[in-house]
C-alpha cells in the first residue's frame, strides 16, 4: 500500500503551500559528498522562528533589521523563508542542495508572492530567491547578514561552513568588516560554536512552540518512531566576533 500523506501543517493550510512532512536522511540523498552528513528534511514551526528572531533582535544587533539579509541554509521546502519574508529584512535567500527540495521551495515561493501580491491586507514581502548550490560553495553577501541553520547537517559540515563564514567575513583592509549572527534551531552541535574563537553565544535555551504549531508536530512525528515532540527546540544565537589578536 502507498505510504499515506503527511499530516498538513495549519501554515500550509491557510497559506496554500507545501512545507509539511518529516523526510528522512536516506530519502535526501543526491549523491553528493557530505549526503552521509545530512538530516532529515522537517520545516521550523514558525512561532519558534519568529520568536527567535525576537530574541536575535533583543541582543542589540549592530544594524537595524532592514539592513540584514536572511540566509536560510539548507532551506528544504522553503518555510523558513516564507516566514522570514514577512519580516523587514533587506532581502531572504534560501539555499537547498536537494534538488527535489528546491523544486518544492520554488513553487511555494512562487505561490507565496502571488498571494501576496493579490491580497491587500498582506503585509509587503522582502525579496526573496532560492538557489539550489551546496551550502560550502555560496558566497555570503558582504553586508549584514543573520544565517538560520535548523540542524540541516552534521558536525563535518557545520566546521567546513564556520570556517568558509570566518573567511568570507574576514576583516578587509580600508572597509569594515559586515555583521554576521547566526540563529541555530535544535543546535545539536553547539558544542562546535561554543569552542569556536570567532564566535560568541548571545543565547542558548528552549523555544515553545505555539499550541498549534505543537499539535502539528505531535500530529507530523507520530508516523514514525526515529524522533518525539516536546513543544520546544533547543535554540542558540550566536555573534560572529572574531579571533582574539595572537601577541606578536
Amino acid at each position: 500500500m502507498p505510504a499515506s500523506s503527511p499530516p498538513q501543517h495549519p501554515f500550509d493550510q491557510i497559506h496554500g503551500v507545501e512545507t509539511s512532512g518529516l523526510i528522512a536522511a536516506g530519502n535526501l540523498t543526491t549523491g553528493h559528498p557530505n549526503d552521509a552528513h545530512v538530516t532529515a528534511y522537517y520545516g521550523v514551526a514558525p512561532s519558534i522562528l519568529r520568536t527567535l528572531i525576537g530574541l536575535w533582535r533583543d541582543t542589540n544587533p549592530p544594524h537595524p533589521i532592514h539592513h540584514y539579509t536572511f540566509v536560510d541554509i539548507g532551506a528544504g521546502k522553503g518555510r523558513a523563508m516564507l516566514v522570514a519574508s514577512e519580516l523587514p529584512f533587506h532581502q531572504v535567500i534560501g539555499i537547498e542542495l536537494n534538488p527535489s527540495l528546491a523544486d518544492t521551495a520554488q513553487l511555494n515561493l512562487e505561490h507565496w508572492r502571488a498571494s501576496h501580491t493579490v491580497d491587500s491586507t498582506a503585509q509587503p514581502l522582502a525579496p526573496i530567491r532560492l538557489l539550489e548550490q551546496d551550502a560550502l560553495t555560496f558566497d555570503f553577501p558582504r553586508a549584514p547578514t543573520l544565517a538560520f541553520l535548523f540542524h540541516p547537517f552534521e558536525a563535518p559540515v557545520l566546521k567546513l561552513l564556520l570556517r568558509r563564514i570566518e573567511t568570507q567575513f574576514a576583516p578587509r583592509r580600508g572597509a569594515p568588516t559586515p555583521a554576521f549572527d547566526l540563529l541555530y534551531v535544535n543546535s545539536e552541535c553547539r558544542a562546535i560554536l561554543d569552542h569556536h574563537p570567532a564566535f560568541t553565544r548571545l543565547f542558548l535555551g528552549p523555544v515553545a512552540m505555539s499550541p498549534e504549531d505543537h499539535a502539528a508536530d505531535l500530529a507530523a512525528i507520530a508516523q514514525q518512531k526515529e524522533y518525539g515532540s516536546t513543544g520546544d527546540e533547543e535554540c542558540a544565537i550566536y555573534r560572529l566576533t572574531g579571533r582574539e589578536k595572537q601577541p606578536a
